[in-house]
């Protein structure tokens, strides 16, 4: 028998605990929001999150205008499609649509249908505020029930943006306020 002991075991301090709790808490929490909002989690090596849609084929839906009549989705008629989630609420679409506005009030998009989705408005009233504030003038569609923003997309957070072909296939989705650079690739990309 040896009579080598072992060094005794150091204890972490409660502060070093406190921060590896919650270091780990943060990792989960990422992990499950990706999970239910549809997205991965990137391997670190810079790839973007993308949905589990992209490749896939969405629903039609039809739905009231904010303004007047129905939008219907634009694949239906065989036409590719930009599909812009937002809220009057949201800060982050707050800082979006003005800047969304003002790109495309420039820019003829020919046959691709640019349609924004107000997708959290309680108050129909609201929404027309905030589309007229910010010079939109693409359709808005009116989603109180979150018929097409959870129910065919599964967003469970806005701005996102969909792009999608005249077939019906997603070929993108943005997470977050649409950067112009990214709004003009992804239409593009329609083109092509």
């Amino acid at each position: 028998m040896s009579d080598t002991t072992s060094p005794p075991r150091r204890r972490l301090s409660p502060k070093t605990l406190y921060i590896s709790a919650g270091s780990l808490a943060a990792v989960l929490a990422i992990v499950i929001v990706s999970i239910l909002t549809g997205a991965k989690v990137t391997n670190g090596n810079g790839d973007e999150p993308t949905s589990a849609l992209v490749g896939k084929s969405v629903a039609t839906f039809s739905l009231s205008g904010l303004e007047r009549g129905t939008i219907e989705a634009p694949w239906q008629s065989h036409h590719p499609a930009v599909l812009i989630f937002f809220a009057s609420t949201c800060p982050p679409c707050q800082g979006e649509m003005p800047k969304v506005a003002k790109y495309l009030s420039h820019h003829n998009e020919g046959t691709i249908h640019v349609v924004g989705i107000d997708a959290n408005d309680l108050s129909r009233a609201a929404a027309e505020r905030f589309v007229k504030k910010d010079g939109v003038t693409f359709p808005i569609a009116w989603d109180p029930n979150d018929t097409v923003t959870t129910g065919i997309f599964k967003f469970a957070t806005i701005p996102e943006t969909a792009f999608v072909n005249a077939k019906g296939i997603v070929t993108q989705i943005y997470f977050g306020a649409i950067p112009k650079d990214v709004l003009v690739k992804g239409i593009a990309a329609l083109r092509a």
